[in-house]
């Protein structure tokens, strides 16, 4: 029997999912089709859930979507976001996703990381980094909402936070002109910049930090593996 599978989000014209997992079906004979759900409200997810096996969630529905699951696993629970539903159950991929990409740039002598934003990837990244032994602040444009704001964002807090990522969508359709408000004279050799967004390849945010020297990774890798997690969850 055919098993039908799509993407929810907004906007999600930079989305490469459907191309992705279409192939994935293909080169492992899975009788499996994929769909794209630009969704105007998340209310509009609830027939989905009966008619698709399982969806992957991208921005703004992370957070939005939990009440409309059955339930959701523990390491959901405790990130608090969800970018997959298999048969009304939700998981989070994003942190696998974002420990793959940045174990092999991380060291012993990596203490604190910045996260930019606050929504669904944010709270994953931060899951993933403190998973891996990192002191977190994150950062928000507005008063209360994070540990910092970017008026916050001091030469000393700067130099002790080797990691930089932003998790915002500036530098995303239709955002791809914008970037973080960072003070990216503090921004050096030292730095890595890491950015969620792989669609442009280049943000204008990783393109900045490479003008100042910054090690930059964008967010490609992490979305294949945590679209591969996504398949096992699919699949077992």
């Amino acid at each position: 029997m055919k098993r039908h599978f799509g993407i929810i989000g907004k906007p999600l014209k930079h989305s490469q999912s459907k191309n992705y997992f279409d192939k994935r079906f293909a080169a492992e004979g899975l009788d499996a089709d994929y769909s794209i759900h630009e969704l105007e409200a998340i209310e509009e997810v609830v027939p989905l859930l009966d008619l698709l096996d399982g969806l992957n969630v991208t921005s703004p529905y992370k957070e939005q979507i939990i009440p409309y699951l059955c339930g959701v696993d523990d390491v959901a629970q405790e990130i608090g976001a969800v970018n997959v539903v298999y048969q009304h159950r939700g998981y989070n991929t994003d942190w696998i996703g974002v420990a793959e990409t940045l174990k092999p740039y991380i060291s012993n002598q990596d203490k604190q990381a910045l996260v930019l934003g606050t929504g669904g990837a944010a709270v994953a990244v931060r899951y993933a980094l403190r998973h891996m032994g990192m002191n977190v602040l994150t950062v928000s444009r507005t008063q209360g909402k994070a540990d910092l704001t970017y008026a916050d964002l001091t030469q000393d807090v700067i130099s002790g936070s080797r990691i930089i990522a932003n998790c915002t969508p500036l530098g995303m359709f239709p955002h791809e002109s914008d970037m973080p408000d960072i003070p990216w004279q503090w921004i050096s050799d030292r730095h890595l910049l890491f950015d969620c967004i792989y669609n442009p390849e280049q943000t204008k945010f990783l393109q900045r930090g490479s003008q100042q020297g910054a090690q930059t990774v964008n967010g490609q890798q992490m979305f294949i593996s945590q679209a591969e997690a996504a398949m096992r969850i699919f699949f077992n």
